[in-house]
């Protein structure tokens, strides 16, 4: 008899940027809140590569809660909302100077 494994929540969730243009896709860790982003590049002779951006200021570890990305419904928005489920606060995070920073947390 197989016996079904225990079902865990997945620790991060993936959104897409709003800005129909732009291939990047967000990710955040949902215990810890840092965020992190890839998209697609392409290469000069090749298939092309995925380029990541870490965590910048703000978009690192915050308050251990439960964070979900949620895009906004601007077509030319290159960032994404960062939200703390439990709290109600939020903050926008976007990619500047290769790295995904986040604006402070706000209610």
């Amino acid at each position: 008899m197989l016996l079904a494994a225990p079902v865990l929540a997945a620790p991060f969730e993936f959104a897409p940027a709003p800005q129909t243009d732009l291939n990047r896709v967000y990710r955040v860790d949902k215990a810890t809140g840092e965020v992190g982003a890839c998209q697609f590049q392409l290469k000069e002779g090749g298939i092309g590569v995925t380029a990541c951006f870490p965590a910048g200021e703000g978009a690192g570890p915050q308050p251990p809660s439960d964070y979900v990305l949620v895009p906004s419904r601007h077509e030319r928005e290159g960032g994404i909302f960062r939200a703390n489920v439990r709290t109600g606060e939020m903050s926008i995070c976007y990619v500047f100077d290769d790295k995904v920073v986040c604006t402070p947390q706000a209610k």
